[in-house]
């Protein structure tokens, strides 16, 4: 696309600002569909959403159908959901039980890795170049595929760092995620919360660790939410789990400060650590001595003593481990972007744990939830209002500027309310969009 340029490219980020073009210009969104999700790993599902010979699950790269199926050696592939006949899509939406995929439109056939194994009237191509065993015609499988503790990622690039190497530090979000399991596994249980917002994809990225608008936004959800209870629970009375849930919210920035901001390699970020939003949560019964069962009692604490609250591993999800959910960036165009939220089920723990996390995402991260709506609000507002004709081009990121803290291996910390994560991400996006993908 030579309306943009990699110099003029480079020029919309500056290390305070960024160029309102970057959520707005449908051609901006295009490039970043082949240079950044097409470049980076970007989650496709979990394992144990296929997990028989034949499972399939259907869903995007970016713009990019893939599904997602385990082949009959018990290996996961992702595959292009295109036939290679005419190019129809071959899996519909959603998920399944298939020995073969069939196309719908002539009704070739493909083993569940991709390869071509039945047409139509096969005669009728001889002496042609088409025909089975040739890997052309397959349904092609996604160049890079791997996966960490179940959780499968995939690259359209066949270049790029290994997966382990680019998850960084965000891997040990996970690792905690795993390991709230007394059985050191987890699954995912049940459908998902789906919900289409009319703004840019990188607008709900960087709110996940945007700490300066909690106490602003969720006035209308959090605030209430205190207000009422406070009004209505008598002395004694045990507070229910959503206001523990809730109230959080609407703590004031000191609160937010003292949770910090870190941020790895690639663009991957986490707010908190030791302490965050969920800190406060009552002990579920049952659940410690489970755990203590299979790693013992200092282990244990170790484990539990993690708190943190979203870490985002750019671009494509966010993860919870302390409510053991993960939500899905699906970018549909430069101002619609799907959001997917899934509750995973800790194998082991006490079903109470499990309910606790679908409480959550039902109050949070729905769409027709409580907290919600108001972040939906803000993008709304905030998508429209970069298309305004005013004289001020620039996205500001001012805050804390020069104040980050930077370990030898350039992991970067700093306060929880600062913009560090912003001017992170968009180095990040930098280097995707000119630099073919290098580190930060």
């Amino acid at each position: 696309m030579a309306h943009y340029e990699d110099e003029r490219l480079a020029d919309l980020v500056k290390a305070d600002r960024v160029h309102k073009n970057i959520y707005t210009d449908p051609e901006i969104f295009e490039l970043e569909m082949e240079r950044i999700w097409g470049r980076a790993w970007i989650y496709v599902g979990h394992d144990s959403q296929v997990k028989e010979p034949g499972d399939y699950f259907a869903t995007n790269i970016g713009k990019q159908p893939v599904v997602m199926i385990r082949h009959k050696d018990g290996e996961v592939c992702v595959l292009f959901n295109r036939c290679g006949h005419k190019g129809a899509q071959v899996v519909g939406d959603g998920c399944g039980n298939a020995r073969q995929l069939r196309c719908s439109y002539h009704g070739y056939v493909f083993d569940t890795d991709g390869a071509l194994i039945h047409i139509p009237k096969e005669e009728a191509y001889d002496g042609t170049r088409f025909g089975k065993g040739r890997p052309e015609y397959n349904m092609q499988q996604v160049p890079r595929v791997d996966s960490y503790h179940g959780l499968v990622f995939a690259s359209m690039s066949a270049k790029g760092p290994d997966l382990k190497s680019w998850l960084s530090g965000a891997a040990a979000s996970i690792d905690n995620l795993v390991e709230r399991s007394p059985e050191g596994r987890i699954e995912i249980a049940g459908g998902c919360f789906r919900y289409l917002h009319d703004s840019n994809w990188k607008m709900f990225v960087e709110n996940l660790n945007d700490a300066m608008h909690p106490m602003v936004v969720h006035q209308s959800s959090s605030g209430t939410a205190k207000r009422v209870f406070d009004e209505n629970l008598k002395e004694g009375d045990e507070a229910p789990f959503e206001l523990e849930m809730l109230s959080p919210f609407t703590n004031n920035y000191e609160f937010f400060d003292k949770m910090g901001l870190t941020a790895w390699d690639y663009g991957h970020s986490v707010t908190g650590g030791k302490f965050s939003i969920h800190s406060g949560y009552s002990p579920i019964p049952g659940y410690m001595e489970a755990l203590t069962n299979r790693y013992g009692e200092q282990r244990t604490r170790e484990i539990l003593a993690v708190n943190r609250h979203n870490t985002v591993i750019y671009p494509s999800f966010t993860l919870k481990g302390v409510i053991t959910s993960i939500r899905v960036v699906k970018p549909v165009a430069v101002d619609k972007t799907v959001i997917e939220s899934w509750v995973f089920r800790q194998v082991g723990a006490p079903e109470e744990l499990f309910q606790r996390s679908i409480t959550y995402c039902n109050l949070i991260n729905s769409h027709a939830n409580l907290v919600g709506p108001d972040d939906y609000e803000a993008y709304h507002r905030l998508q429209h209002g970069l298309q305004t004709q005013d004289g001020n081009e620039w996205v500001s990121q001012h805050r804390y500027l020069g104040l980050d803290e930077v370990d030898e291996d350039g992991t970067k910390h700093a306060v929880g309310t600062s913009d560090m994560v912003f001017r992170h991400q968009f180095q990040t996006w930098k280097n995707y969009m000119v630099n073919g993908g290098a580190l930060q």
